[in-house]
């Protein structure tokens, strides 16, 4: 009893410690690995894919004591997931890997070898070697450098140089040294092997360890990524401490998985670690990624963090004392699904806008800037946020907050549609004639443009109608738009009233104040980019057909 109460309280300090290493900077966490008094023991308690992504961050050639101090089976992952691309084996990543495990102890470098697949080095042979049967061509002689069996049947010429040639040329010297008859059959074996059978059957074995690495199948990691109704899953009552009253979704910064954490006990951060590590690998599988590929595992892990901490703050209703509660109530591919699903709402509410008749009548979605961009961003297969900075990739979600700001876009979307199915016309037929209108322009025809145009027939005239506007009516609507002096033009309150009333008419109230804001904004545009120009000089330059569509003159 007391030496299993001895060795539960070592297992409890090891992985308290290994906690704590798990919070230092890379290049610390490895001296600390390395330097402790029970290092290869420390070693072997980590996880493998742990260590694997330690050594990747800190660079292989700074990392060898860590290799070496590896475990057999540690090491046979780290080739598993370092050492292909795809389904093919790549023997010069291999090469690096057993050359980094090479240390001092020349039986634990071979105990390493000897965990690897075979398959794994008659591949590596096959590609990197060249193999002569002399007793065939006993007058072989080629032009490398090569090395000759004990028994005088082979030769083996390195199609290596330099360092990889050294680290292959010492790794055929031994296993020789260690077993002749089973090095000499290895080679053997390598003329005769078809390459197609070796690799696909090195595949399945690295696949099989992935999967028990917790790696899952494809058709079980795509369940990650299933829609999950975010209102069906139950949320745990208020927490007596509750602060949620005062504090608004996505405005405290709060970390959400370190405050389920921290109100976690030991055994259960152990266990949600766990999860989390598979939870990671499934959005890898998911994802098409490399298990191996630190910069994929950086990404995906990132934005898997981001869909629970969303996950979290809506099941929490933004409080961080709930939080260890929903992680006790909940595994964390269900949280995980939730703040995903937050986001493909976003998705399915885009979409279905952009299925509306008229809506990409012309081949483009009749949606001004930056809604347009965002709109893009939200349908991607994993919504994203469009970032307000032109040329900037989109980001994934991150607060409720930000969510609600999507929304409000898709409001946005939603009104701009309906006023141009207005100035389009109700059906296809009829649109397809407004457009035409537009053809022989100077420049591409634009939502922006389009929308210019009708709202200075509808301040000239009252009333809807979308097409160019003649040159010889430009001086007529600078004098109804714009009032002031320049450089600070004003806009007209009986032009502004003008236009609402004209445009607004058809639009359902529901959407009226939206699209009034759709009209305030174009008004906007054309004080800022035109109005000091009129009030200048009563008149445009050519530089107006960029903002209003002119008729050209024949």
């Amino acid at each position: 009893m007391a030496t299993h109460k001895a060795s539960t309280d070592r297992e409890k300090e090891r992985s308290s410690l290994l906690r704590t290493l798990g919070n230092l900077a890379p290049h610390k966490r490895l001296m600390a690995l390395v330097e402790a008094p029970n290092a290869r023991a420390l070693v072997h308690a980590t996880p493998a894919e742990d260590l694997y992504f330690l050594v990747t961050e800190v660079g292989i050639e700074d990392s060898l004591e860590l290799v070496q101090l590896a475990s057999p089976a540690q090491f046979r992952t780290f080739v598993d997931l370092a050492g292909w691309k795809r389904d093919q084996l790549d023997s010069h990543a291999l090469l690096t890997w057993l050359r980094a495990a090479r240390g001092d102890d020349p039986e634990d470098f071979l105990r390493k070898v000897a965990k690897l697949d075979l398959e794994l080095l008659e591949i590596l042979l096959r590609e990197l070697t060249v193999i002569y049967d002399l007793e065939e061509d006993p007058d072989a002689n080629p032009d490398g450098v090569t090395l000759e069996m004990p028994e005088g049947k082979y030769l083996i010429e390195f199609k290596v140089e330099g360092v990889e040639q050294f680290t292959l040329r010492t790794l055929i010297n031994d296993l020789i040294a260690q077993n002749p008859f089973e090095a000499g059959r290895l080679v053997e074996a390598i003329r005769w092997e078809l390459p197609s059978e070796l690799q696909e059957a090195a595949y399945q074995f690295r696949a099989a360890r992935l999967s028990e690495l917790g790696f899952p199948e494809l058709e079980v990691a795509m369940r990650l990524f299933s829609y999950v109704s975010p209102a069906s899953v139950t949320k745990p009552q208020e927490h007596p401490l509750s602060t949620s009253g005062a504090l608004a979704p996505g405005t405290s910064g709060v970390d959400y998985l370190k405050a389920a954490l921290d109100g976690l006990k030991p055994d259960e951060q152990n266990a949600l670690e766990s999860e989390l590590r598979y939870l990671i690998n499934a959005a890898l599988v998911a994802e098409a990624a490399e298990p191996g590929d630190m910069d994929a595992v950086r990404g995906v892990s990132e934005r898997s963090r981001d869909y629970l901490l969303l996950g979290l703050e809506y099941l929490t209703s933004a409080d961080p004392l709930l939080a260890s509660q929903v992680v006790r109530d909940l595994t964390t591919q269900r949280i995980f699904q939730v703040g995903f699903s937050l986001t493909l709402e976003l998705k399915f509410r885009a979409d279905r806008l952009l299925r509306r008749p008229l809506s990409h009548l012309g081949g483009q979605p009749w949606v001004l800037e930056p809604e347009r961009t965002a709109l893009a961003a939200l349908r991607r297969k994993r919504p994203l946020k469009a970032l307000k900075v032109e040329g900037a990739e989109p980001v994934p979600f991150r607060t409720l907050r930000e969510l609600a700001a999507a929304r409000a876009i898709l409001d946005c979307v939603e009104a701009q549609l309906a006023l141009f199915a207005v100035l389009l016309g109700p059906t296809a037929e009829e649109g397809a004639l407004v457009l035409r209108r537009f053809e022989g322009l100077s420049s591409p025809l634009t939502p922006e443009l389009l929308l210019s145009a009708a709202v200075a027939h509808a301040v000239l005239d009252g009333n809807v109608w979308v097409a160019p506007l003649p040159p010889q009516r430009l001086v007529a609507l600078g004098e109804a738009l714009f009032e002031g002096t320049a450089p600070a033009p004003l806009i007209r309150h009986a032009a502004r009233a003008q236009l609402h009333r004209t445009l607004l008419a058809p639009i359902r109230p529901e959407l009226a104040q939206a699209v009034q804001r759709v009209l305030d904004a174009s008004l906007e545009v054309l004080k800022v980019e035109l109005g000091t120009v009129f009030l200048s000089h009563h008149g445009f330059g050519p530089e107006v057909a960029e903002i209003l569509p002119v008729m050209t003159t024949p």
